[in-house]
């Protein structure tokens, strides 16, 4: 078995048979019927089969990651047309078309981030990024194949002993440094894992360790992130479609110090980040970074620091300091904008309980805080 098998994008060579099997599971199936135009057909016999017909009649025109993403492209584009009231993105000033960067990006939905950067990538004509993705999210064989379809590779941190997991770790970070510096291939790695649920960006030093893990021997881990051209990434959503669900898993985590999330409730969040209303959106790309503290928590400093400035807040961040009672100075929104931005958080906390209104509100005012 070759080095990353187990863990890289799928190749072109692998699409037609890993979609076949896709498209007989029957967990795929249903979850198609869930989340398209489909529901209807769990009310007839043999609505599952047919299901299945049309997904292998519908695959069998793919052949390459190219045609696959090529659907991707147009759900994205279909969706900032849909789903958003406008979406912008700046920087591409600062990078270059022949060169690979590893994105370190803020994270705030879990297919939705890297969607639209791989987007405005490849509307620029840029190198779209493999997509770093933890295994928690590959709790299902088929959502993994799904997302290895779609450029992402796995960072295993899940091993049933301490050396099984620093194997996983040690298996993306050599992968993470040879797609860069070897097969000059860019990659997008949020700076946490998992999404911020309390509006809160900050780079975890863990991810910055692992990232340097395979090298930490041979070479500085400010010389190594400076080598692998690491490109700070800010995306922020004028409106979050699941603020709630992140209110309610704060909340919970809150009362009984622990939180088990449902086994499909991260697909669930997948579905509702794609089909659910954004408002505005704004994506920034920021300048290269040299690194000159050779400390994980120096280097992680540095790059929050790039992430929060490059962050372009919305009427709502505002609007819930107002609702807190929060004084915030230098308000670029007008009295209509604030009012609209109430109103609209207004109504998701009548569809809450009281004691979850408070994480609600933390989510969009802590940016601006």
């Amino acid at each position: 078995m070759k080095r990353f098998d187990s863990i890289r994008p799928y190749t072109d060579s692998e699409v037609q048979t890993v979609l076949q099997q896709l498209s007989t599971n029957s967990d795929v199936v249903r979850a198609f019927i869930s989340a398209t135009k489909f529901s209807f057909l769990t009310k007839i016999p043999f609505g599952n089969w047919l299901v299945s017909k049309i997904l292998q009649a519908k695959i069998n025109n793919i052949h390459t990651i190219k045609d696959y993403q090529s659907i991707f492209e147009n759900l994205v584009s279909n969706m900032i047309d849909t789903k958003t009231s406008g979406f912008t993105c700046n920087g591409f000033q600062n990078i270059k078309p022949n060169m690979s960067y590893l994105y370190m990006s803020n994270h705030r939905d879990i297919t939705v981030d890297p969607a639209l950067l791989n987007y405005m990538l490849h509307q620029n004509n840029f190198k779209t990024t493999n997509i770093a993705v933890g295994n928690n999210l590959m709790s299902e064989a088929w959502a993994s194949d799904l997302m290895r379809l779609n450029k992402s590779f796995i960072i295993d941190r899940t091993g049933k002993s301490k050396r099984e997991i620093y194997q996983g770790l040690n298996l993306a970070s050599e992968y993470i440094g040879d797609s860069i510096l070897e097969k000059n291939e860019p990659i997008w790695i949020a700076q946490k894992q998992g999404r911020s649920k309390d509006g809160i960006d900050f780079t975890d030093p863990s991810v910055i360790k692992m990232i340097h893990l395979h090298s930490r021997k041979k070479i500085s881990v400010n010389e190594y992130l400076s080598s692998l051209n690491v490109v700070p990434v800010s995306i922020s959503y004028e409106n979050d479609p699941n603020d709630m669900l992140k209110a309610k898993e704060l909340y919970l985590t809150d009362l009984n110090q622990i939180y088990t999330k449902d086994p499909k409730e991260d697909l669930q969040s997948i579905s509702e980040g794609i089909r659910g209303n954004k408002g505005n959106v704004h994506l920034s790309i920021g300048n290269v970074m040299n690194f000159h503290t050779d400390t994980y928590e120096s280097c992680s400093d540095q790059v929050t620091k790039e992430i929060k400035d490059l962050y372009m807040l919305h009427a709502t961040n505002y609007a819930a300091a107002t609702i807190q009672g929060i004084d915030i100075t230098n308000n670029p929104f007008d009295s209509t904008a604030i009012d609209d931005a109430i109103q609209y958080l207004n109504n998701k906390m009548k569809a809450i309980p009281e004691e979850i209104h408070p994480y609600l509100l933390n989510q969009y005012s802590n940016p601006v805080l």
